[in-house]
Formats: C-alpha cells, structure tokens, sequence
C-alpha cells in the first residue's frame, strides 16, 4: 500500500537537488522500492553507490544514523552519510548495500536462510550496549519509565500522540477480529510474567525489505530501518520470524525456532520459558498488526493476520498452558 505521505518530488527534482547538494555530476538515478513512510532513490556519484532517501519524518533517519554503532561482522548497517532537510522533507544519504530481500527466497535455500538468519540473530544477540541504554535505547528520555513489558504492552495501546492513531475503533467496527485481538491481549498479559527484562539488541521489524541478502543467500549483506528497535528480549526477533513465516516460504522452510533453541551461544538460562516468550511474542505481533491492517485500511491482510492469529491461538489452547520448552 501507498504511504499517505506521497506524492513525492519528481525524478527531475531529486536529480537537479543531489546535484546541488554534491556539487557533482549524478549518475544512474533510479527509484528503489521505498518503505511505507518514505521514498528512495539510488545513484551514483563517481566509484560511490549512494542511496538518497526522502520522508515527512525525521526520527527514522536519526535513528538509522544512531544504530551504525551496532555495525559489526554479521551485523551490517549501512553507513548514513548526511541527514537533513530537502525538497519540503527530511532527507537521508546512505551507501548502498546489494543483494535481494531476504523474504524472497524459496523453500529449497532452506538450509542457506537458516544459516544467514541464524548468523544475523546471533550478531543481534551479540551486540554491545551501554549500561545506561535503556529499552529505546536511541532515546534516553523517553526510555526512563519504560520497560520490556511497557514496550510490548504499548504496542497494543492506540496513542493518539503516534503517527498511527485511530485504528481501535476501526477494529471495533468488525466485532470477530474485535474479539480476537482481546483475547490475544489477555493472554499477551498472563504471559508477561515469563518474560525476562532481558537488554538484547531487537530489530523489531525484521523481513519486510528491511533485510539484504547475497544472490547465493550466503550473506546478509544489510539490515535496514532500525526505527522499530528496541533492547529486550532477543526471542522477540526470532518469533517475528516464525510469525511470518506463512507469507515466506524461503523463512518456513529455515525452521529458524528449532535452530534457535540449538544455538551455541545460548545457555539453558538464556532459554528459560522460551515457548511461552515466544508465543508471547508472536501473539504481540500479530494483534500489533490488527491495528496497523485496520488502520491501512488493508481488509485483505487483516483477514489474513486475524486467520494466522486464530491458528496460533488454537494450536496452544489444544496443548493446553504451553510448558517452558519444547
């Protein structure tokens, strides 16, 4: 779907302003597939491939420049090189990273997409912070009061203060996903206890072309838009994955869960009550995305998140209480 924000300058605008900008000659400007808030082009400004990025928001931008810290092996973050203000919108110039999005893959790279994800939420794990980072660790204010259980509670709550507002009463509007994202609500909050005040790097928004890969799925080659991240539990991660994996089979197919719960860097404290985080999270997630569907105005994919939802809720409810592991 179309981000409300559009329409965006033309073509021959962001050449003639990059010009400005650079002082050089622009080559092979092109747009790229841009996120729901922003719009993004590639180009060229002699041996550098950059990529300009334009958007009505600043803070997506800042925080993509906050998180080159977490740039490391098996972790990349592209370089944000500028950030301001261009052609009536914030702007970012970025290098360009290459490959093709990790959810395009198919069923038979399985084994080379359990490896790349299993690497990638690995180095996330890995990842140094601070002790004075909190949950948004990109902001130390906001982070004050907040907590891991805040910040997967708040993800439920319509603010009026956030850019998406209003979608709670569109969800009232259909009575049987109105109820679904109760119950899932309810019992997200019976399963807070069991999740840990854990500080591991969250992307919070991996797949979604947000995550590059090599051709020959060797590699992650890039990981984009930190804007949803978060420090927390790095299970989180894993069951935005498992979640999401009925729209990709490449994902399906890389049983990213059992390779988690075989992780060498995991210890058995690591995964205390991992299937009940895990089912926590998975349920924050898909009721998170009743919302954003419902504020889209994205029947289709409401349905079909309602119907994944539906699913996760029954096969747990068969099992009866899920256990702390598998």
């Amino acid at each position: 779907m179309t981000s409300p924000k559009q329409p965006y300058p033309t073509i021959e605008q962001v050449h003639a302003w990059l010009a400005e900008h650079h002082g050089a000659e622009i080559k092979n400007l092109a747009p790229l597939s841009g996120g729901f808030w922003s719009s993004a082009y590639a180009y060229q400004i002699g041996a550098d491939a950059l990529v300009f990025r334009l958007s009505t928001m600043a803070e997506g931008f800042a925080i993509d420049r906050a998180a080159m810290r977490f740039n490391g092996p098996n972790l990349p973050v592209p370089t944000v090189r500028a950030v301001g203000q261009a052609l009536g919108f914030h702007y970012a110039i970025s290098e360009r990273h290459y490959g093709r999005f990790i959810e395009t893959t198919a069923a038979s790279e399985r084994d080379a997409v359990g490896t790349a994800l299993a690497t990638l939420l690995a180095a996330l794990r890995a990842a140094p912070t601070a002790p004075e980072d909190g949950v948004v660790w990109y902001d130390q204010s906001e982070a004050a009061n907040i907590s891991w259980h805040t910040w997967l509670t708040n993800g439920l709550k319509d603010n009026s203060a956030n850019h998406v507002s209003g979608w709670r009463a569109k969800l009232a509007e259909q009575p049987e996903i109105d109820n679904l994202f109760q119950r899932c609500e309810a019992r997200i909050h019976e399963l807070l206890p069991a999740c840990p005040e854990r500080r591991d790097l969250v992307h919070g928004d991996l797949l979604h072309q947000n995550v590059l890969v090599a051709e020959d799925v060797g590699e992650v080659t890039a990981v984009f838009s930190w804007k949803c991240s978060a420090l927390g539990d790095f299970l989180y991660d894993v069951a935005w994955c498992t979640f999401w994996s009925d729209w990709h089979p490449g994902i399906a197919a890389a049983n990213i869960w059992q390779r988690t719960l075989a992780a060498p860097d995991l210890t058995p404290a690591d995964l205390e009550n991992a299937a009940l985080r895990h089912h926590c999270y998975e349920l924050q997630i898909g009721a998170s995305h009743l919302g954003w569907n419902a504020w889209t105005n994205n029947q289709k994919e409401l349905e079909a998140v309602a119907s994944k939802l539906k699913l996760t809720m029954l096969s747990v409810e068969r099992q009866g209480r899920r256990s702390a592991s598998y």
